[in-house]
């Protein structure tokens, strides 16, 4: 989910940007904003949709367009090693939705900072030139679950700390070994888990009260 620009734009030391309504339930191929830095340092919010077409791509329409990428291997793998060369973004957000299997059948958490600021997941953004213009699209890439997220799910976004949001977005670093190191399990006793509503998982439900405790749950 993501909130109002104003949000972000002190966190992310961003300039002002298209405004764009919260969300509070996103799914693969709409628009969301992303934080890309220009070689001056100056960063902006732009929109893209999500689900990475790589630059290289024929015809959208015959592949997969990947939601997520494994940071372990996502700058030697094909699909995405331009983009984690020359596209890195973070994508901003308040808190992300994981599963967890449990006897009732599986059972959606909202996953969050305990201080209830912003944070950043590193992610990919590419540009495909299609016959009506250019599509802006992403992906966003995973890590290994810390403690806090283990039990629900095995994967969590790869969260990079506020201090590392420059190297991050320098399009001048171009050392993976150096990047992949910031792509860590974020610390577990800084984030908060809680059961919220089974309605986020039908894409067409909406509104604040999706990231609301379960009673009981906060």
């Amino acid at each position: 989910m993501f909130g109002p620009q104003s949000r972000y734009r002190d966190h992310f030391d961003t300039l002002e940007a298209g405004g764009w309504l919260p969300r509070f339930n996103v799914a693969p191929s709409l628009e969301m904003p992303v934080i890309q830095q220009e070689r001056d340092g100056t960063r902006r919010i732009v929109l893209a949709r999500w689900g990475l077409i790589p630059h290289w791509c024929k015809d959208p329409a015959s592949m997969q367009r990947p939601v997520n990428a494994k940071a372990e291997t996502a700058a030697s793998k094909p699909m995405f090693r331009d983009a984690f060369r020359r596209g890195r973004v973070l994508v901003p957000a308040d808190a992300f939705y994981e599963w967890r299997q449990a006897p009732g059948g599986k059972q959606p958490y909202a996953v969050a900072m305990r201080d209830g600021a912003p944070f950043g997941m590193a992610g990919l953004l590419e540009r495909w030139q299609g016959p009506d213009g250019d599509v802006w699209s992403f992906a966003v890439l995973t890590t290994e679950a810390n403690e806090l997220v283990a039990p629900i799910h095995n994967r969590m976004p790869a969260i990079v700390a506020p201090e590392d949001y420059g190297r991050w977005l320098d399009p001048a670093c171009a050392d993976v070994a150096v990047l992949q190191k910031l792509l860590r399990p974020y610390p577990e006793e800084l984030m908060r888990a809680y059961a919220v509503s089974k309605a986020v998982g039908n894409p067409a439900n909406e509104g604040p009260e999706l990231v609301e405790p379960l009673s009981g749950q906060d």
